[in-house]
């Protein structure tokens, strides 16, 4: 197979840039060794280029000889890179030269890190002679230059446009009918909703089989999204190989049974339940936690696997519920999972998927049961599909001959593939693409089998710019079927120095353009989106997921441990290690590989499994530690050892202090500590100078973060996130330096405590005014006494380029310069009063795509009347959107205890597309007819509502059902 060029073109642009540094500082090389250096340096240049020329060229050029010689490159590149590294670890500080006794320190540096310069200095002769023999041996064996792009090749000669994939469409995640089974979705459609009659049937078993990239994950996922609010109760798990039975219950629990919600109600539950009856017991609550209250998902921990299935057991006694098992892999697990469910006389539905057929056949046990075989796409359904996929506009369809979906032999994965690669390349005309198809399919009368997907995925893979490539690898990193976060990997593609700026984009910006292009490519499938239109979590389909980690393996780009994939162990150094089991067999693995050199370390799971005497901190440059269990004092302690650390994530994690010595590490970019019990971060953090991103405190539960007492404008200026903080009253608090931290694109503060008219309020005040001249972005304030929310008013000039606004606390009135804030896409505000004047105000915002108002009760207020009081004062109790205006508004959410009555007029909103809803009692809803773009609303109800509310719920529900053409309700239940 073809090798990897973009990720050898990766390490060697970081490379270069680190043999630059080193060459400036003239202090800490040995005279003789300088040479070197620069000889590496301009033979590493050359071949950069010449790696880029092969990048232009069509892989099946490749002859063995060349791809041995590239390997060679890329093996002494990390070597050099490795050394070079750890010249920075040994010798990490510069002796000084700008004081008059500079000639005496700067010999007695010299005399005190000779031996490690000695070291380095014999790695950087013997890195030289290989550097030299790698080029002699490409003339000694005729390996030839790439020759110039034929017209034919991959589109991996064109360079990669940032600004062509800048934006993508805004949307929200709705249901979405699979294209080419309409058939088969209404008959098993019918089937799940079996339950609904009189009397309801007993747990019935639904068994999806077909190989990988018919579409039954497809299927399956619309069955849920499309039926899943009818039931009690819903949750879906992704199985595969795994064989932790605990995990998997922890998960299904952890949906089934309803999250309490804290903060202002803004914040999703995290499963999907829609219990309408039989609120929580107390008795029950105190077996969950007890069982898992410590994490969420399959961080949660605490209690056998009997205990879990027990609390899974009482908490779906009497109730229904729709359970998706997505690829399970054994009838042995199989059993296990069915054993652990309880059987329910209201009627319960479990949708399994499988590759195999004895499983299939497991899943029968009951005269309800049933096995659907999903089958390749026939007729003209190839079609619809390629073309609802690939969106290619009218005037470019004549340019796509049908040959590109027919190949595709009728299976999703296939056409889908293509269909994002003519999606990337909207220019190419139709003789490119009748090329492309002689290629694949020698044999045109003839379409590509099951074995095919392969060659095309490489096809398209191949079609990809270099850097697209490189990141494209780095999705191996995570385990098969996890739902991933966008911005999680972006940084992490930051720190490994696969994106620069570009087109006069920011580095974050450029690597949201490439996350853009994958997803267009459709490498990746986007499964959650924000409040503000962008995916918030993504999927890579399994088969996808496999031919990246083959090309990671041959490239030696990441090694994988465990999880669902056997990886031959590799024949070199470890550079990046997937760390995704925790049993016997991955611990052998282990045991033969050599972990000296790994730069960048992921785990999932225990840190039990850590190879820590194998690991040369020094060198290590990512660390992922995010939803581990097992945290420990001396982990920390090892941490601070990792002193060239760019990426740290404990999120999720049972750290509780961050040690004094985090100051050492001088590169540290991103600090994640949300979700822990971290409360304050050591002084010794504001000596970081390149740290750019801290990401602490709790968003859902608004436990804060405590900023050291100084923020040394000195050092600070590279922050550009500062999330999750609180600002208190102290003796020590300060927020002046606030003004010099100009990169700044996001400040959340989630706990406010200051005087009104003291010294913070002013100075927090001023702070913000100063930064919304600049780069600031989003601006999240959460304060309680609303004193300090009230005197944003006044401010002379507001923070007009802000893109994100959330105020929380008790606002009686809007800031009057709301309406000025023209870049404005996603605003949140907490009120006391909703008047239809303000809402007149906010439809103005000609780009506002996602709002959310919570109504704040003001009983607590003698100054103010109850939110319920004052509406009716106001509008007579009815909140009326006016008609016209919200051009772009895609998103409408109301929290409250109490919300009065929604009217929509005709021409009201025009593009909303998802309204949100949680209350206790709701008056009700006029004109939802009006909103010719709605397709979702969410229906929140206090598990405590009053019987008039629910029975209102229910004929909503039943009455949207009931039209199959309308928008879609879904209810879920809350408590508090």
């Amino acid at each position: 197979m073809e090798l990897v060029v973009g990720a050898s073109e990766a390490t060697m642009k970081s490379l270069l840039s680190k043999l630059g540094g080193l060459l400036a500082h003239e202090y800490a090389l040995i005279r003789a060794v300088r040479g070197d250096v620069q000889y590496i340096n301009d033979e590493m240049a050359s071949m950069q280029a010449f790696l880029g020329d092969l990048s232009n060229t069509s892989p099946q050029g490749h002859d063995r000889r060349m791809k041995d010689w590239m390997k060679q490159i890329r093996d002494v590149t990390y070597d050099i890179e490795d050394c070079v590294d750890d010249f920075a670890h040994r010798l990490s500080h510069d002796p000084g030269t700008d004081i008059c006794c500079a000639f005496v320190i700067s010999n007695v540096y010299e005399v005190w890190t000779w031996r490690p310069r000695r070291d380095i200095a014999s790695n950087i002769a013997q890195l030289k002679v290989r550097a030299e023999q790698i080029g002699e041996r490409r003339t000694r064996y005729g390996v030839e230059n790439p020759k110039s792009s034929d017209g034919q090749s991959s589109g991996a000669a064109t360079r990669f446009q940032a600004a062509d994939n800048q934006q993508m469409s805004l949307e929200l995640v709705g249901t979405k009918e699979p294209v080419g089974v309409d058939k088969e979705m209404e008959d098993l459609g019918k089937w799940v909703m079996l339950q609904q009659k009189q009397p309801p049937q007993d747990q019935g078993v639904l068994s999806i089989v077909g190989f990988g990239g018919v579409g039954k994950t497809t299927i399956a996922t619309a069955l849920y999204q499309k039926f899943g609010d009818q039931f009690d109760c819903r949750a879906m798990v992704t199985v595969s190989q795994s064989s932790d039975i605990e995990a998997i219950l922890r998960i299904i629990l952890s949906q089934v049974m309803p999250q309490s919600k804290h903060g202002n109600g803004q914040q999703r539950s995290s499963g999907g339940g829609t219990s309408k009856k039989n609120p929580l017991m107390a008795a029950i609550r105190s077996l969950w936690n007890a069982v898992v209250a410590k994490g969420q998902d399959h961080q949660q921990r605490g209690g056998s696997t009997s205990d879990i299935t027990q609390a899974l057991r009482n908490h779906l006694e009497g109730k229904s519920y729709l359970l998706l098992v997505d690829d399970v892999w054994s009838t042995s697990m199989w059993e296990k999972i069915k054993k652990s469910l309880p059987r329910s006389n209201k009627g319960c539905r479990v949708i399994v998927t499988t590759r195999f057929q004895a499983v299939a056949s497991a899943c029968i046990r009951d005269k309800g049961d049933r096995v659907h075989k999903v089958v390749v796409l026939g007729d003209d359904k190839p079609r619809d599909l390629f073309m609802a996929e690939s969106n290619i506009s009218e005037e470019n369809r004549y340019k796509v001959p049908p040959k590109l979906w027919e190949m595709c032999g009728g299976l999703p994965l296939a056409i889908v593939t293509m269909a994002g690669h003519a999606a990337c390349n909207p220019g190419r005309e139709q003789a490119h693409w009748n090329t492309v198809c002689s290629n694949l399919v020698a044999d045109s009368g003839k379409a590509l089998a099951q074995e095919g997907v392969t060659r095309i995925l490489s096809h398209c893979y191949n079609d990809m710019p270099g850097e697209i490539k490189t990141c494209s690898l780095y999705l191996c990193i995570f385990p098969k079927g996890r739902k991933i976060s966008r911005k999680r990997l972006t940084r992490r593609w930051l720190a490994e120095g696969f994106v620069s700026e570009k087109d006069g984009l920011s580095v974050e910006d450029v690597a949201e353009t490439y996350f853009n292009h994958l997803v267009r490519r459709k490498i990746i499938r986007a499964v959650e989106h924000s409040s503000n239109g962008k995916v918030k979590s993504y999927q890579v389909h399994d088969m996808v997921l496999e031919y990246i980690v083959s090309k990671a393996s041959e490239e030696n780009f990441v090694t994988v441990v465990g999880g669902h994939w056997l990886m031959a162990p590799p024949s070199n150094k470890v550079r990046r290690l997937s760390l995704q089991g925790d049993d016997s067999k991955q611990k052998r693995a282990m045991e033969s590989m050599n972990f000296s050199h790994v730069r960048s370390l992921t785990l999932f799971g225990s840190l039990a499994q850590l190879p820590s005497n194998s690991l040369k901190f020094g060198i290590v440059q990512v660390l992922d530690l995010e939803g581990c269990k097992d945290f420990k004092k001396q982990h920390a302690k090892e941490i601070c050892k990792m002193l060239l650390l760019k990426y740290l994530s404990l999120r999720r994690t049972e750290i509780d202090k961050i040690p004094k010595k985090i100051g050492k590490l001088q590169y540290l970019e991103t600090i994640d500590i949300r979700e822990t019990n971290v409360t304050e971060l050591p002084n010794t953090v504001c000596l970081l100078e390149r740290l750019a991103n801290i990401l602490g405190g709790n968003k859902r539960t608004r436990k804060a973060l405590k900023l050291p007492e100084d923020l040394k404008k000195e050092t600070m200026k590279s922050l550009r996130i500062l999330s999750g903080i609180k600002i208190v009253e102290g003796p020590a608090t300060s927020v002046a330096d606030l003004h010099h931290l100009t990169d700044l694109r996001k400040l959340a503060i989630y706990k406010l405590d200051i005087k009104n008219g003291g010294k913070l309020f002013r100075e927090l005040s001023s702070s913000i005014e100063y930064l919304g001249g600049y780069s600031l972005h989003t601006l999240i304030i959460d304060d309680q006494s609303s004193e300090f929310l009230k005197s944003l008013s006044a401010l002379s000039s507001p923070p007009k380029f802000l893109n994100a606004l959330e105020l929380s606390g008790k606002l009686n009135e809007l800031p009057e310069w709301i309406t000025e804030l023209d870049a404005l896409t996603k605003l949140t505000l907490s009120v006391t009063v909703l008047t239809t004047d303000a809402l007149h105000q906010l439809s103005k915002l000609q780009k506002l795509f996602s709002l959310t108002f919570s109504l704040t009760s003001a009983k607590q207020d003698p100054g103010t009347a109850s939110t319920t009081g004052e509406n009716k004062a106001d509008s007579d109790g009815e909140i009326i959107v006016p008609a016209g205006g919200f051009e772009e508004l895609k998103l409408l959410r109301f929290s409250a205890p109490f919300v009065p009555l929604l009217s929509f007029p005709d021409n009201a909103m025009p593009k909303l597309e998802r309204l949100e809803l949680r209350f206790s009692n709701l008056l009700g809803m006029y004109g939802l007819e009006n909103l010719q773009h709605l397709k979702e609303v969410h229906l929140r109800v206090h598990d405590k509502a009053g019987d008039v509310t629910k029975l209102m719920v229910d004929e909503v529900a039943t009455a949207a059902r009931e039209d199959a053409k309308g928008f879609r309700i879904i209810v879920d239940q809350y408590h508090e």
